[in-house]
């Protein structure tokens, strides 16, 4: 059975918890991976959480999986990972992705504008 974007983003958002920018900073003090999942060119043009490490959406996976030769060994699934993007719909997705890899703790930071509005480090 074919499913829709809107099916897919309301599983996605009853997947991954979104969390503030609060509390997305005291995980961060606590370890946690920052993942941008935006394109390349947003994150040319406004920088990134500071500490992100940034994987386009589509290659996420590949990054993912401890048994891809292209694994980022950033990526435990005993580390809490925090994903956002521009708006918080890749992101939402993003997350279900890495739940359903087997990511215990995985939270959805949103949009990247939310952390810069509120003061967040960026690297630029």
């Amino acid at each position: 059975m074919a499913v829709t974007v809107k099916q897919l983003m309301e599983a996605a958002n009853a997947a991954v918890p979104k969390v503030s920018v609060d509390e997305a900073k005291a995980l961060m003090a606590q370890g946690a991976l920052v993942v941008d999942v935006r394109d390349g060119t947003e994150v040319a043009a406004s920088g990134k959480v500071a500490g992100a490490v940034h994987v386009q959406r589509g290659l996420l996976e590949f990054k993912a999986d401890s048994e891809m030769p292209t694994h980022d060994p950033a990526f435990r699934k005993d580390r809490t990972v925090i994903v956002y993007c521009a708006s918080g719909g890749r992101s939402a997705l993003a997350g279900k992705t890495l739940k359903d890899m087997g990511f215990s703790d995985v939270r959805n930071l949103g949009g990247f504008k939310g952390w810069a509005d509120a003061g967040g480090a960026i690297d630029k």
